[in-house]
């Protein structure tokens, strides 16, 4: 019986801890629906006048971008900015023949008036944390402007965002981030869903009430006082971006997002690029988790909801190790539910599950009705949508469950780019891109085993008990079913 308790223990905690995290979402949908009925009083510059017009510096942390790199400069070139008061800086690690290519481009711009320069390192000490950095101590900007190079921003970008800097408070502001490739295939399709519920519900829901957000490492603007002020960039943790943004509102800095200015940005279109990219994100949240949760619990300077808000902030990504917790004892539980009839009544703890699930199910609504429309036919699209994206996020689980660990143990990792592709249709070729993994991870064969530990479970529905089954599991474990396949054989196929 002692088994069976730890495992009904851990099982109950894990949905605990995921039922608090749906609440959580829940209150910022409330405050996202709340933000919309509230106009906007913030004090902005006014760039007609030269006199309000501040020095501006665009960084682009780049490494070894072949595919993406003429698109990137040809972009950042259409800025409109007064060319006094602008300056690109081009802060290339790159360790291939993109240097010189790169080099060559940015002469042909710089003969247009532009000033444009590539800064380069002997190496990557502190990865894009390092590059951003070096770049910070000779930028002449009082405001910096950072873009990854698979980032294309309207040329009216710097118009729409810098005039919110009139407020000496604020150090920070972000823009929404848009999906040039969002109908390209599944995997993109969901992508676009979970970061579109993170710029409109997360972002707007937490920065509408005064709770810590995070810049999310691009498509954004920092005052230069603001990174001098919260300690500079450091590259201890895989997300510097969130480390420096706790850092900077712990401090006090205020941080404006604007869920109006979207940023359009290619997703990635392969499932090893996907990954490389989930564990990077869902690691690095893990290091901050250790680094901040301290500072944020004993500050002074912060009111009990956002400290709430952000230790769930941080805590993040360890919700991908609850969700495998609670789907991995699913089954042991379902047998042990049929076994000790005295203990059914304590399953209703299983209701967490449906209850949490209902949320996030309408909190998403929300988020793709603001973006597509609402209606019958858009809210039956809605829910094949959520249930696919609900099924491969589970999916993950294992993958982005060994970068929390990780994470929270302290191993380090280096910092592993995304590889970008410069592809927007399906029948694109995309195998021969020279910075993609060539070997499947190990991960792929344990996600695959798990694929039929749930089949296992589907099956299990019809035979456990003696009254002719116990179907109240069966749609999780056949999201996570489908899940797990899903992510074990597009691995496989992305190799071939």
């Amino acid at each position: 019986m002692i088994l069976e308790t730890s495992i009904i223990v851990i099982y109950s905690i894990s949905l605990v801890l995921i039922f608090l995290y749906a609440l959580a979402q829940l209150n910022l949908l409330f405050n996202y629906l709340s933000s919309k009925k509230t106009e906007d009083h913030c004090p902005k510059l006014d760039l007609s006048n030269p006199d309000e017009v501040p020095y501006i510096t665009i960084q682009l942390p780049v490494y070894n971008e072949m595919y993406v790199m003429e698109r990137l400069l040809d972009n950042i070139a259409l800025i409109e900015y007064p060319k006094n008061k602008l300056e690109i800086q081009v802060l290339d690690d790159s360790t291939d023949e993109t240097v010189e290519s790169t080099r060559l481009h940015i002469e042909k711009l710089q003969a247009t008036g532009l000033d444009i320069k590539q800064i380069t390192r002997t190496d990557r000490k502190g990865f894009k944390a390092g590059a951003l950095k070096e770049g910070l101590e000779v930028a002449k900007g009082e405001i910096i402007a950072i873009f990854d190079s698979d980032f294309l921003p309207q040329s009216d970008w710097l118009k729409r965002t810098v005039p919110y800097f009139k407020d000496e408070a604020i150090g920070v502001v972000q823009t929404r981030w848009g999906h040039i490739n969002r109908n390209y295939s599944i995997l993109t399709r969901i992508q676009a869903f979970a970061l579109d519920a993170h710029f409109t519900l997360e972002q707007t829901g937490r920065n509408s009430k005064g709770h810590f957000i995070n810049f999310n490492g691009t498509a954004g603007l920092w005052r230069k006082a603001c990174i001098i002020d919260s300690g500079n960039w450091e590259g201890d943790t895989l997300t510097e971006d969130l480390d420096l943004s706790y850092r900077a509102q712990l401090k006090n800095w205020k941080f404006k997002y604007l869920e109006d200015v979207e940023t359009p940005a290619e997703l990635p279109i392969v499932i090893s690029a996907a990954r490389s990219q989930q564990f990077r994100w869902n690691k690095g949240g893990a290091e901050n988790f250790r680094k901040m949760l301290g500072r944020v619990i004993s500050s002074d300077n912060i009111s009990p909801k956002t400290k709430v808000h952000g230790v769930l902030h941080l805590l993040n990504s360890t919700m991908f190790l609850n969700v495998l917790i609670v789907g991995v004892l699913s089954i042991p539980m379902l047998y042990i539910k049929n076994e000790y009839a005295h203990l059914r009544p304590y399953f209703y703890v299983m209701s967490f599950f449906v209850m949490s699930t209902i949320i996030f199910f309408i909190c998403y609504w929300f988020m793709f009705k603001n973006i597509y429309g609402g209606g019958f036919k858009n809210f039956f699209r809605y829910i094949g949508m959520f249930f696919v994206f609900f099924s491969i996020a589970m999916g993950f689980s294992l993958h982005n469950s060994i970068a929390v660990l990780e994470g929270h143990l302290g191993k380090k990792s280096e910092f592993v780019r995304t590889p970008k592709f410069n592809i927007s249709k399906y029948k694109d070729n995309w195998k021969n891109n020279k910075y993609m993994k060539k070997t499947v991870s190990v991960h792929v064969v344990f996600e695959g085993l798990l694929m039929l530990y749930f089949a296992f479970g589907l099956y299990s529905a019809f035979v456990v008990g003696n009254q002719g089954g116990d179907f109240g599991l069966f749609p999780f474990h056949l999201m996570l079913c489908i899940g797990f396949g899903y992510v074990f054989f597009k691995s496989l196929a992305s190799k071939v």
